[in-house]
């Protein structure tokens, strides 16, 4: 099964004028697991576009079993047994999970019954929970990723591309994701997979090669790399010790008591929850899908609305509040920054700039609504400059930002409001290890000016490192709290799960 399958030499794409990837060499072996790692802007969704017909070179050339092609659409790739699971999915929303998988590979009569009984026997042969009648657009993320998943694989592709395939899924979805990749190597599929998590890369892959500002850096076996040579390699630094940080030996004081939570009831996923929030303090809420944690939060912020009779009570210091839009939580202070920022999170084709201005304007009553291109372009620069987001220029479009710079994009809409409470929902989701070092030295220098913080994770590291306190949630409420000093890993795991 050995030989090369797909190559690049010299591969270069420009965009007015600037090198998104510059004389880049890559071989990708028969049967082999290739992972691509680098930071957000690093080049490696341009790379793998490239390698499924999405971008054309501007340079340099690509080669499938030694042959020369030039690939002109993601269709052209495919004929050639090349297929791309994208970060974000390309299903289309009103069609079935059936519909979609057989999409392009229709008989010229169908009958539904057989396309449905088709899809279930596929579905179930991968150990994917997805109903083949489902509209795809009522799926959760995590399944709609499964889909995506299936789709490639039921068109017997020779190659597969992953971009960021794990971001969306559970621990269990995770696990038969892996097998079903080391089934694909066993087939002689070759698969080049992205990810942030750089254990991942690590324990799946064959191969890995680094980019670093669109230059290849280096390509050596797994085995040969631990986290501190990755790291060092993506970002030409020493973040190791920083990444995640290590267990805390002190803690901030609490201050004022900044947000009550009392019986908090939004059926079926947030029950009888209660908590307090304090100001000079990082509070982590950690727990497993399903333990309300989300949900708990997007009705402090008026995204959601609790039980009409017996929801229980939110109160800002002493005064209690309900909020029926997101805009009167804005302008009492309160900031929420979702962990879904390509749907809720920025207006993909306005530029930076507009996209931080119009946080601005979410926390004025609706008198101002007029927009002030001088101000605009000076709020945006401003925060351009404070949290290092990377583009061409302000009056960049979001959607060509890589994923860190959205992210930061996203902050930056909220925390241009100046709000007092602040809730960071997986804030480093699908974000390269820079953007995470600077992620965190924010949420900590926000903590340490006054503010109230909250942070959602799922990562335990991340919790860990970055909180005071750290609440546990589990099927709908908060059950255990730990002191930063106190907490350890097993205890916080078993609460979550007992």
């Amino acid at each position: 099964m050995s030989g090369i399958v797909l190559s690049l030499e010299k591969a270069t794409k420009r965009y007015s004028g600037v090198a998104a990837i510059e004389d880049i060499d890559f071989e990708l072996e028969r049967g082999e697991i290739h992972a691509i790692l680098g930071e957000n802007g690093a080049g490696k969704s341009t790379l793998t576009k490239v390698m499924a017909g999405v971008v054309q070179l501007t340079s340099g050339c690509l080669k499938i079993d030694g042959r020369e092609v030039s690939l002109r659409s993601p269709l052209d790739a495919r004929h050639n047994g090349i297929a791309m699971v994208f970060q974000e999915n390309s299903l289309v929303p009103t069609m079935t999970v059936a519909q979609n998988l057989f999409l392009g590979r229709e008989r010229f009569y169908n009958r539904l019954s057989g396309v449905n009984i088709a899809a279930q026997q596929f579905l179930q042969s991968l150990n994917f929970d997805v109903s083949p009648t489902a509209m795809v657009g009522t799926l959760g993320a995590a399944r709609q990723q499964m889909v995506e998943i299936a789709r490639s694989v039921l068109h017997k592709a020779k190659v597969i591309i992953f971009d960021e395939p794990t971001a969306t899924l559970t621990p269990e979805e995770r696990k038969y994701f892996f097998a079903l990749v080391r089934d694909l190597k066993r087939r002689g599929v070759s698969i080049i997979f992205i990810s942030h998590a750089l254990e991942e890369a690590l324990n799946l892959a064959d191969r890995v090669t680094i980019l670093r500002d669109g230059k290849w850096i280096v390509t050596d076996g797994a085995a040969n790399f631990d986290q501190a040579r990755i790291v060092r390699a993506m970002v030409g630094r020493d973040l190791s010790a920083t990444l995640y940080g290590h267990k805390k030996t002190s803690v901030r004081r609490p201050g004022a008591r900044a947000l009550t939570i009392q019986n908090l009831k939004m059926a079926p996923a947030v029950k009888s929850n209660s908590m307090s929030i304090f100001a000079g303090q990082v509070t982590g809420v950690f727990g497993l899908v399903g333990a309300g944690r989300t949900e708990t939060f997007k009705i402090v912020s008026g995204v959601m609305k609790r039980d009409l009779f017996h929801g229980g009570e939110i109160f800002l210091g002493d005064r209690p509040v309900r909020f029926r839009v997101p805009s009167q939580a804005v302008r009492s202070g309160i900031a929420y920054i979702t962990e879904d920022r390509k749907i809720e999170g920025f207006f993909q084709t306005s530029s930076i700039a507009r996209n931080i201005y119009l946080g601005l304007l979410a926390k004025f009553a609706e008198g101002r609504s007029l927009l002030s291109r001088r101000e605009q372009a000076r709020s945006g620069g401003d925060w351009v400059k404070k949290l290092n987001i990377r583009a061409i220029s302000d009056e960049a479009k979001v959607v060509e930002l890589s994923g860190g710079n959205q992210q930061k994009v996203v902050i930056a809409k909220s925390l241009i409001q100046d709000p007092d409470i602040i809730i960071f929902d997986e804030p480093t989701r699908g974000v390269d290890v820079g953007a995470i070092a600077e992620i965190h030295d924010l949420i900590n220098k926000l903590a340490d000016d006054g503010k109230a913080v909250v942070v959602i994770s799922s990562y335990l590291p991340e919790v860990m490192g970055l909180s005071d306190r750290i609440l546990v949630s589990r099927q709908g409420k908060v059950i255990e709290e730990f002191s930063a000093r106190d907490a350890t890993e097993e205890k916080i795991m078993f609460a979550a799960i007992h």
